[in-house]
């Protein structure tokens, strides 16, 4: 699955010099668009790619229309080969690829950007820290009632140790998130648009969790609610979710459900650990014209009142039905379905992975022992 995007052609850095970055030497070209390929599965699709990656979670379908939700791309090529190849770029007039700094490998264990890389086509981004399928599901596959009430219990403190120490230690995907967003990563997803007269601002609020197409076909139908919509997601801080979804709930936290709201094109705002009751005091204070909700249960605050009792009262609630039944618990239960397939993939990709690090561990100390030695 295949993303393209318009950006500016970079002329400086490490990949100056590049075929790229000689054409961008006339004020013309570098106006025009670039085209950039940034391939992945997305979370895993049939055929080609559960031979490298495992199981399935999503369907194609789905894959395609979350891809499409997000506010960067802006079109998508479908069934695309796991290998990025010259050819490729070629037929889809890329001028480079982009992909991040993780390891990405054939079953045979062959980097699947080699072509492009050595032909200076290639572009890489910094990986996010802490965030990973292989994590994710993680994750899930325990699901343990005590998730978010034994952070002070030893086994607890063990897990988190030993976090990323491979091998020795427990394995990186313990079921604790370890991402921490900064101010300018959000500046990067967020919009920054304020509401414009004639905008219809339109509030939702809930979990986002493991952010979904059952989430996009939600905010894509309140969207339509407007011509001019202006969608402002309440997010609900980890305790919060926990406190009425239970169990291992959320499976994301509340860093990395906000940047997964905000990549979506059919949101402008994200309030980040919102009330759970949707009170007069944030209706006023973001001027809302419309509170909407899904077909999902409505659970009760802590002292038993309805959250909505306010914009109900109002007279601004509307109910929405996204047509999709999809939920967190749903996607949950694909993964605990195959549980021994999704623990047999993530056992051997961190093998694989923890085997390559290693390997460019040791190439990196021969590198570092060659330099001393020159200096001397």
């Amino acid at each position: 699955m295949i993303k393209n995007g318009h950006h500016p052609i970079n002329t400086t850095g490490k990949d100056a010099g590049t075929n790229l970055g000689a054409t961008a030497c006339s004020p013309e070209k570098r106006r025009r668009t670039i085209r950039v390929w940034c391939d992945g599965c997305f979370w895993w699709s049939v055929c080609e790619i559960s031979q490298h990656k495992g199981p399935p979670v999503f369907t194609q379908d789905e894959r395609y229309k979350m891809v499409r939700a997000i506010k960067w791309v802006d079109e998508i090529v479908e069934g695309a080969p796991y290998v990025t190849t010259l050819e490729t770029l070629d037929k889809y007039t890329s001028d480079f690829c982009v992909h991040g700094d993780d390891i990405t490998l054939t079953v045979d264990g062959k980097d699947t950007y080699e072509e492009v890389k050595r032909s200076g086509r290639y572009r890489e981004c910094k990986r996010t820290q802490g965030v990973s399928t292989t994590d994710l599901v993680g994750r899930m596959l325990l699901m343990t009632k005590a998730h978010h009430s034994n952070i002070g219990h030893s086994d607890y403190q063990q897990h988190t140790d030993n976090f990323g120490k491979g091998p020795k230690g427990h394995s990186p995907w313990t079921g604790v998130s370890q991402f921490l967003q900064t101010s300018q990563k959000i500046i990067q997803f967020a919009s920054g648009q304020e509401p414009q007269p004639g905008d219809t601002i339109i509030y939702v609020a809930g979990a986002f969790d493991l952010f979904h197409i059952g989430h996009v076909d939600f905010l894509e139908a309140v969207s339509r609610l407007s011509d001019k919509p202006y969608v402002i997601v309440g997010l609900h801080f980890d305790q919060e979710v926990n406190r009425y979804k239970g169990k291992n709930y959320p499976i994301m936290n509340v860093h990395e459900r906000t940047l997964s709201v905000l990549a979506c094109r059919y949101v402008s705002e994200v309030v980040i650990g919102a009330p759970y009751a949707v009170t007069r005091e944030l209706l006023d204070h973001f001027k809302v014209d419309l509170v909407c909700h899904g077909k999902t249960e409505v659970h009760p605050d802590k002292d038993g009142s309805d959250p909505y009792a306010e914009p109900r009262k109002k007279g601004i609630l509307h109910t929405v039905d996204s047509m999709n039944s999809l939920t967190t618990d749903s996607i949950v239960q694909r993964i605990i379905k195959n549980r021994l397939l999704f623990e047999a993939r993530n056992q051997k990709k961190e093998a694989k992975e923890m085997a390559v690090i290693q390997a460019m561990k040791r190439r990196e100390e021969e590198k570092g022992k060659e330099r001393a030695q020159a200096v001397l």
